[in-house]
């Protein structure tokens, strides 16, 4: 039977009689770096060098630029720009092949700084906000008079956005041989919008002509503006009529929705033959506002934006004289009530979404 012995103490077990190396630096093993020895550089290239050009077309990955000499290239956004998005209406720099030649790329390595920026949502309980135009000054919302009937909901949606983003609004009525704008103006003109009727006629010669685009042209003469509307309801038409050469394609309105059919997929800027562009837009039926602040809105008119400020508690909605909002002492005026009134639409639609 085996005996229990003691066991030796820690220092005599590890008493051995050779002896035991020390190690150093040279016994570690490192691992080789394929990709070579030279680390990487948070540096990146200041692209000095880099022409500045406009996003006129997005289309699957490519980008339509006009640079500065007059020419379109093709493009491709470059590494550097991280996750920027680029939309129509962006000023980027482009280095690379810049001559336009037939199967050219360049790459688009900076984009400036937007002074204007049209956004929407998918609808006013989605964060995520899609840019749709950049560098706009002005926006142009087309609605037909009749056939389909007009949304009164939709353009107040579409105007939030744009005062929202500082975008002076146009509200092009189509198809006035149809119904009366009377009410559409009452309803608008009090917001400071600037109100046109179009009309398809026959000329003496037979020849088809828009009614009301000599207007439209004077008002979009050398600045950028962009046309948003439901399809069917004639924005391909005035496009056609105010740039010739564009060639957009036109829809129809079914008999039955009263909806029309989408005739463009992407929003691309079409230039004006006496200077100016526009920027058609895919038709769309909703316009989320999830990105607009009450009070960034409110920020769009100053005379209303002081009477608050004075009269308004902390937080006011401003909806009404029920929910606490003192506006109404400062709308003493029938122009001022209207206007008030009209604000007050914009405001409440910006809390309930609607479809075209």
């Amino acid at each position: 039977m085996a005996c229990w012995r003691p066991s030796r103490p820690r220092s005599d077990r590890h008493d051995r009689t050779h002896s035991v190396r020390d190690y150093d630096e040279s016994d570690a093993k490192v691992r080789p770096n394929p990709r070579g020895s030279r680390p990487r550089s948070k540096n990146r290239p200041s692209h000095e060098d880099a022409i500045t050009g406009t996003v006129i077309g997005v289309d699957r990955g490519r980008l339509a630029v006009r640079l500065q000499a007059g020419h379109d290239v093709t493009a491709v956004k470059a590494r550097e720009l991280g996750r920027r998005g680029l939309v129509v209406g962006d000023r980027v720099g482009v280095v690379g092949d810049t001559s336009g030649a037939d199967g050219t790329l360049a790459r688009i390595v900076k984009r400036d700084e937007r002074d204007h920026t049209l956004r929407r949502t998918a609808d006013d309980t989605e964060t995520a906000e899609k840019v749709i135009v950049a560098n706009a000054p002005q926006l142009a919302i087309v609605t037909a008079l009749a056939d389909p009937e007009p949304n009164p909901r939709m353009i107040d949606r579409c105007l939030v956005a744009a005062f929202d983003a500082r975008m002076r609004p146009l509200l092009v009525l189509t198809k006035a041989d149809l119904d009366s704008a009377d009410a559409l103006r009452a309803a608008y003109e009090p917001l400071g919008v600037t109100v046109i009727e179009t009309a398809m006629l026959t000329g003496m010669d037979g020849a088809p002509h828009i009614d009301g685009a000599e207007t439209l042209r004077a008002q979009i003469a050398d600045t950028t503006t962009v046309f948003v509307g439901h399809s069917g309801v004639g924005k391909s038409t005035l496009v056609n009529a105010l740039a010739p050469l564009a060639d957009r394609a036109v829809g129809h309105v079914n008999d039955v929705t009263g909806r029309g059919r989408h005739t463009s997929s992407s929003a691309v800027a079409i230039e004006l033959p006496d200077g100016g562009w526009i920027v058609d837009t895919p038709g769309v039926r909703s316009f989320g506002l999830a990105h607009v602040d009450v009070d960034h809105l409110i920020a769009a008119f100053p005379d209303l934006a002081a009477a608050a400020e004075e009269h308004c508690p902390r937080g006011c909605q401003h909806l009404s004289a029920e929910d606490g909002c003192e506006l109404d002492a400062w709308a003493t005026t029938p122009d001022e009530r209207a206007r008030l009134d009209s604000i007050r639409r914009l405001l409440a639609s910006k809390a309930t979404a609607d479809d075209w």
